[in-house]
């Protein structure tokens, strides 16, 4: 999934957090690229003058700024949404004024988590929680201010090598405890955000090149399992004993947001853009694995395993 980026300008908002700084360093990595990182310190979205300058001379803008505290949207869904919502809306009426692509990263929260089989990315929306009812926003001002040239992108499950994420957790967690509850009736896709970082590439060049057709995408790996079945596979990848990890249901873990319990996307849509869909969540997280991220918590959780296990 490789192409020239020669003369494009590419802007990344949010590029301090767990997927904006893979997208920089997926874009940088290309010969030629001009790209503009822009952190959450240094560019608020929900300043629209701000908003304008920042865009401006950009070719496409890859839009990783986001409230991502699901809890903490229920006790403030009014910032949460001014950020999620309407700061997207800044960034779509700037794009607009200038011609600029926009790529704009969602959630499967925006879906109600009722579903038997994969979501289709024209499926209804009904998102269970205030997180959720921002992304929405978020993206119908995409579609609204962009007909033409506005991409939404939704993934869920995202972990990687920056930031707090729950493959991280899992391996701090073997290391303190003999054995540890998860959830196991919710159910979604992993995904590494280093596999998403080169999706938005290819895409924000195929959508300059006139390949992609605006809409939403699904930007989440193949397969599905629960929370459960991906730390076991944690373990069982890192050379633990998957055993030490007990099933439970999400009222064991009782939280201010409601989570959806099907979370799984689809896919159809990459094929309308010339774009591969993403790899299995299985082998996503066994490369992700042996990045010193997680190689270095998964040795020193082997190494307190016998101590634990016999305690």
């Amino acid at each position: 999934m490789t192409e020239t980026t020669a003369s494009t300008a590419w802007l990344v908002t949010g590029a301090g957090g767990i997927l904006g700084r893979d997208v920089l360093a997926e874009l940088t990595a290309a010969p030629g690229a001009e790209v503009t990182g822009r952190t959450r310190g240094e560019l608020d979205i929900t300043d629209p003058e701000a908003v304008r300058a920042a865009v401006a001379a950009h070719h496409v803008v890859v839009n990783c700024a986001a409230w991502t505290d699901v809890d903490g949207a229920e006790a403030d869904e009014a910032a949460a949404t001014a950020v999620n919502g309407t700061g997207v809306r800044h960034l779509a009426h700037a794009c607009a004024e200038t011609g600029a692509v926009l790529l704009h990263v969602s959630t499967d929260y925006v879906l109600p988590g009722d579903a038997g089989r994969p979501y289709a990315e024209d499926a209804p929306t009904g998102p269970l929680n205030a997180y959720g009812r921002g992304k929405l926003l978020g993206e119908r001002m995409v579609a609204e201010l962009l007909p033409r040239t506005g991409y939404t992108v939704r993934t869920a499950w995202l972990y990687g090598t920056h930031g707090h994420n729950f493959v991280a957790t899992m391996l701090e967690l073997a290391s303190r405890r003999a054995t540890v509850d998860v959830v196991a009736d919710q159910y979604g896709q992993p995904t590494w955000s280093a596999v998403l970082a080169r999706q938005l590439a290819v895409l924000g060049r195929a959508a300059l090149a006139g390949r992609a057709p605006a809409g939403v995408y699904h930007g989440t790996a193949a397969g599905r399992t629960t929370w459960y079945g991906l730390a076991r596979e944690v373990y069982r990848l890192s050379g633990l004993d998957p055993e030490r990890l007990r099933p439970v249901g999400s009222a064991a873990f009782p939280r201010p947001a409601v989570r959806p319990a099907y979370g799984v996307l689809g896919h159809a849509g990459w094929a309308r853009a010339g774009v591969s869909c993403q790899p299995s969540w299985r082998d996503q997280l066994a490369a992700a694995l042996e990045t010193p991220r997680f190689a270095e918590p998964a040795a020193a959780a082997r190494a307190a395993a016998l101590t634990l296990v016999a305690g």
